[in-house]
């Protein structure tokens, strides 16, 4: 019984530190929000991406059917979005589908 309460205490506390840890803000709807610089994708290894989104430490690639991004290039801005199901690929960031810029 106490090696279930240990095992129960330890999955608990790493679960917390995971979510804790997320630079990414979980918006309820399942999109996210992230606040960086924009920036023109230039030619890359990974190819995917109209534009990058920089962050404290942290890289995205952007695309958007709805916002056109080159509006904000160049400008810190918070964008909301979905991730794009099987990336990052060929060692590239993780994409992103805009779909509003704040």
């Amino acid at each position: 019984m106490k090696r279930l309460k240990s095992f129960f205490f330890v999955s608990a506390f790493l679960a917390l530190l995971l979510i804790s840890c997320s630079k990414e803000d979980d918006l309820n709807d399942g999109t996210i929000e992230l606040t960086g610089l924009i920036q023109v994708a230039e030619i890359t290894t990974y190819q995917y991406g109209t534009h990058t989104l920089t962050t404290d430490g942290e890289f995205y690639a952007l695309r958007s059917s709805t916002v056109n991004l080159d509006d904000f290039v160049g400008r810190t801005e918070t964008v909301i979005g979905n991730k794009i199901e099987g990336y990052p690929i060929d060692g590239g960031p993780e994409y992103f589908e805009v779909l509003e810029v704040e």
